[in-house]
C-alpha cells in the first residue's frame, strides 16, 4: 500500500484526484494510492494516513499468529500541511497555507501511533512486538539535505513492554543501519555469513545492558559526509575538503560546540586522524551526483 506519483501507477491507471504539483499526486485528501499492485479508488473524503494505518493493522491482524514485520513510512508530518479529519472538515481540499496546520498534523500523527498501539493490544501482540518510531531526515530549511548533524539527527524511539527496558532519553550513538541486525536479533533470525552489514544490534541495550555498542556513526549525501563520535563531530567532509571539526564535549543538542578545525592542539590532531581512519574504508562521495539543492537546508551555525 503506497502513495504513488503518476509514473508509479499501474499501466493504464490515472489519478483523477488532487495534485501537489507536477506529477506529484496528493497523499492526504483524495490520495493516489496503489494497494497490492492495483490503483485504489479514492474520493475527496478519503484521507491517506488513515488508509495507510488501516492497511498496516489489517496486515498485522492477518499475520498475528506468526512473526511479522511492518515498515510504515508515514506521510505525516510533511508539507503540504492540509487539515486533518479532526479539524476544518469544510476545507478538506484546501491547503490553508504556511504552517497553520502543522500542529494538528503532528497531533494526528500521534493519534495514528496510538491507533497502532491500541490495535496491537487488542490482538494480544503488544508485549511481544518491538515498535520503532524514527525520523527520516532533519527539518526542511533547517538541516534537511545538508551533511551536518542537523541534517541527519532524528528522533529514534524504541518501545515494547515485553522487549524493552525503559531507560528514558539515551546518550548512546545509534544509526539507522542498526535496525536490520537489531530486528533480526530480536526475532531470533541469523543473518547470512556472507552478507556485509554496516549496522550493529542494540537488542541487549534495549533489554538493560547499557554497554556502549558504537564508537561512531556515519552518514553521507551527494558530495559530503558526516562522522560523529561521542565527543567529536565532522561535518561537510568531501573529496577536496576535510570539512569542519567540532569539539562537542558532553553536549548532544548543538549548543556549545566549538569549531576546532584550525586547531593544532594534540587532542584535535588525534581526533582528525581518527576521522580519517574511520572514513578510510567508506564509500567516496560520487562527484557525478548533483549536490543537494542550496535551498534544501542551511549550514548549521554553532
Amino acid at each position: 500500500c503506497m502513495w504513488a506519483y503518476t509514473h508509479n501507477l499501474p499501466a493504464g491507471a490515472k489519478h483523477d484526484g488532487l495534485f501537489e504539483g507536477g506529477s506529484k499526486t496528493a497523499r492526504y485528501w483524495h490520495p493516489s494510492i496503489v494497494k497490492n499492485g492495483k490503483k485504489l479508488p479514492t474520493t475527496i473524503n478519503d484521507y491517506g494516513p488513515d488508509i495507510f494505518s488501516d492497511f498496516a493493522l489489517d496486515f498485522i491482524r492477518r499475520h498475528k499468529d506468526k512473526p511479522f514485520f511492518v515498515y510504515y513510512p508515514m506521510a505525516l508530518v510533511h508539507a503540504p500541511y492540509w487539515p486533518t479529519p479532526d479539524d476544518h472538515p469544510a476545507d478538506k481540499a484546501k491547503d490553508i497555507g504556511g504552517g497553520k496546520n502543522w500542529r494538528s498534523n503532528v497531533e494526528y500523527a500521534d493519534k495514528i501511533v496510538g491507533k497502532l498501539i491500541a490495535g496491537l493490544e487488542e490482538m494480544g501482540e503488544r508485549e511481544n512486538t518491538l515498535f520503532l518510531f524514527v525520523g527520516d531526515n532533519g527539518t526542511g530549511g533547517n538541516g534537511k539535505g545538508q551533511t551536518t548533524e542537523m541534517g541527519c539527527r532524528v528522533p529514534y524511539i524504541a518501545n515494547g513492554p515485553g522487549l524493552v527496558k525503559p531507560v528514558g532519553a539515551c546518550r548512546e550513538l545509534v544509526d539507522l543501519t542498526d535496525i536490520l541486525p537489531t530486528c533480526c536479533d530480536v526475532a531470533g533470525v541469523k543473518l547470512p555469513n556472507d552478507l556485509i552489514v554496516d549496522g550493529v544490534s542494540f537488542k541487549s541495550y534495549l533489554q538493560g545492558d547499557l554497554t556502549p555498542k558504537r564508537e561512531w556513526i556515519y552518514e553521507y549525501l551527494g558530495h559530503g559526509r558526516v562522522v560523529r563520535t561521542k565527543r567529536w563531530l565532522l561535518e561537510h567532509n568531501t573529496m577536496r575538503d576535510f570539512g569542519q571539526l567540532y569539539d562537542c564535549g558532553e553536549s548532544r543538542n548543538g549548543k556549545g560546540y566549538k569549531n576546532v578545525t584550525a586547531s593544532t592542539d594534540p587532542e584535535v590532531v588525534a581526533a582528525k586522524a581518527l576521522m580519517r581512519q574511520i572514513l578510510s574504508d567508506k564509500p567516496v562521495p560520487d562527484a557525478a551526483v548533483p549536490k543537494p539543492r542550496a535551498g534544501a537546508g542551511k549550514k548549521g551555525k554553532r
